[in-house]
């Protein structure tokens, strides 16, 4: 807790003086190109102790505290309310700022710039939402430290637990005299050329147009190490088991939903799993080696190798065998920030320069609900984000098909399907006939982008938000007086479509590369989708279907509440293969 680094350094200021006094048009361009952050005045951290500093001396290491701790969400909300902060973040960018109170402009350069300065962890433990990585921004004299290809000093955050704080650790790579500079690497752990370019693009502007965005689909390798790291044993070949007519089927299951309603008289409960004829878990299974070897008759809730559609960079991948390296047109044009960077700022650029819309929505591969999922149309804030979770960059939706809600107006709305998979090989697959809607609270617009009322439909998880509900028998009415060209039924069948090309393509290749088809295997899964304006290749304006995400053992809980018979149905249909009498329409 000893804050020394006064004794060992000094900040300095460095004015670029020409000698000339004539800067030519050249000299102005490479100025404003210096690395230095913000646009005040360039900052320098040197050595300032008499006797300089030795590596290997246990006493050279130094804390840096925070001046800033936050996560993006919040991040507008207390640079207005939090007294003091705007005015010092605002001076430590060398943003002007005279106010005293905080004013629009002020907090949006803040907003623009900290991707400049901040740096982020993420805690291990706690629940989803403590799990969201945490941005910080360390003091003035560790925001004055420059970068520098070949260091001369490294930086780590450190969580202390006793104090609950975090702090950044500096520490020196080789002895260093006095009037040494003290630099770390921006793009540290980076070692490939092209990749650190584009990571250090916030502080060295460049363009990498010459880099094709094209983006095949990833080799046959990157999908056996995603086997590997989800420790999943594919099964061994079996025959198709085969059943009595009125077998009653024994169900173990940990799911309280299914336990509640499932009532069918062909199905009763068990709590002994080795006894079971089908497995209804809800966390993954992941042995399907052992079970195909020594139970193959017994039915299980899962694919093999199913997080191909349920993980959104392993979805945007097989989408791609449907839609060439642009994917197809029913999914959000996609990159994947830890292997598709360089391709992704190219086609950001691009864009830019073609005066196309450049909004984009940041995604974690593997989070729900919404959670760390941000939208700008700031470059440097999507390129900073691959530093705290794995994340996908979507093309953000930016003419969605509205719907009118009379209390707020035009607002976007997204669609639930829940999709029944009965077998991958042949493909049979079909959709309940009930699907969800989720409406946003304010009237859609391009702008206020982190007003989450506006730009998302997640509702049901912010505490005092008004949840807007709509039953599906009311809604098709309702969109179709808005909209009298456009009945449901042609639209409905533009979205099964879409499933259906996606289920095909994931189940065209062997596992790994594909779903597996393992006879004894059934699941259900809720298909997350947005409509947007399009234009067909006759010219005419279509709805096409955005498919947003694949989700994995969802949340029935509406589904049970309005309609009693939804798991008798999925049940019936997925290990009776008696779909009449059942809300389901066969898609494939």
């Amino acid at each position: 807790q000893v804050f020394d680094a006064g004794d060992y350094f000094g900040i300095m200021q460095v004015e670029e003086v020409d000698e000339e006094e004539e800067v030519d048009e050249e000299m102005e361009e490479q100025l404003k190109k210096k690395p230095n952050p913000g646009n005040g005045p360039c900052f320098k951290v040197i050595v300032t102790n008499e006797n300089g500093l030795q590596a290997s001396n246990p006493d050279s290491v130094f804390l840096i505290d925070h001046a800033w701790t936050y996560r993006v969400e919040h991040a507008w909300q207390q640079l207005r309310r939090v007294p003091g902060l705007l005015h010092r973040m605002a001076n430590l960018m060398g943003i002007a700022f005279h106010g005293e109170v905080p004013d629009e402009g002020s907090i949006e350069q803040v907003l623009q710039e900290m991707w400049k300065y901040n740096q982020t962890y993420q805690l291990s433990q706690g629940t989803a939402e403590e799990k969201v990585p945490v941005w910080y921004i360390m003091d003035e004299f560790g925001s004055r430290i420059q970068h520098s290809d070949q260091p001369s000093f490294a930086t780590a955050p450190l969580f202390y637990m006793p104090q609950q704080i975090a702090y950044t650790v500096l520490w020196p790579l080789r002895d260093l005299e006095t009037g040494d500079e003290v630099t770390r690497d921006y793009a540290y752990g980076e070692t490939d050329r092209l990749i650190r370019k584009c990571v250090l693009l916030p502080w060295v502007p460049t363009e990498v147009l010459d880099v094709s965005c094209f983006t095949p689909e990833p080799p046959d390798e990157h999908y056996q190490a995603i086997l590997a790291e989800n420790k999943e044993t594919l099964p061994v070949a079996i025959n198709p088991p085969v059943y009595a007519k009125d077998k009653v089927f024994k169900v173990f299951t940990d799911i309280q939903q299914v336990l509640n309603n499932l009532t069918h008289p062909r199905f009763v409960f068990t709590e002994n799993e080795g006894e079971a004829d089908i497995l209804y878990n809800f966390s993954h299974f992941k042995d399907y080696r052992k079970l195909s070897e020594e139970r193959p008759e017994v039915m299980v809730n899962q694919f093999p190798c199913e997080n191909l559609l349920t993980v959104k960079d392993c979805l945007a991948s097989i989408a791609r065998r449907a839609g060439g390296p642009d994917g197809p047109r029913w999914l959000p044009r996609t990159f994947n920030l830890q292997t598709e960077l360089p391709q992704f700022i190219s086609y950001f650029q691009q864009r830019d320069r073609r005066g196309e819309d450049n909004h984009w929505i940041c995604k974690p591969w593997n989070l729900a609900r919404s959670l760390d999922t941000h939208i700008t149309n700031n470059l440097n804030n999507i390129i900073r984000h691959r530093e705290s979770s794995p994340k996908v960059v979507c093309k953000y939706i930016e003419e969605p098909v509205l719907f009118e809600r009379e209390d707020v107006g035009l607002v976007k709305f997204d669609v639930r399907y829940v999709v029944l998979l009965r077998s991958a090989r042949p493909l049979q697959l079909y959709s309940y006939d009930v699907f969800w809607l989720r409406f946003s609270n304010r009237a859609f617009s391009l702008d206020d982008l982190d007003d989450y009322e506006k730009h998302f439909t997640v509702m049901n998880y912010a505490p005092g938000v008004t949840l807007k509900q709509v039953h599906c028998e009311d809604f098709i009415p309702l969109f179709e007086k808005q909209y009298p060209e456009y009945p449901w039924t042609t639209v409905q069948a533009s979205i099964f479509k879409a499933f259906a090309e996606l289920f095909q393509v994931a189940s065209s290749k062997p596992a790994p590369l594909g779903i597996c088809d393992y006879p004894s295997s059934r699941a259900i899964y809720a298909i997350d989708l947005m409509l947007k304006w399009d234009t067909s290749r006759d010219g005419k304006r279509i709805m096409q279907p955005q498919i947003l995400e694949v989700n994995f053992n969802p949340d029935c809980d509406r589904a049970c509440q309005y309609h009693p018979t939804f798991f008798n149905d999925v049940f019936s249909t997925l290990f009776l293969d008696e779909t009449d009498n059942c809300h389901v329409t066969r898609i494939v």
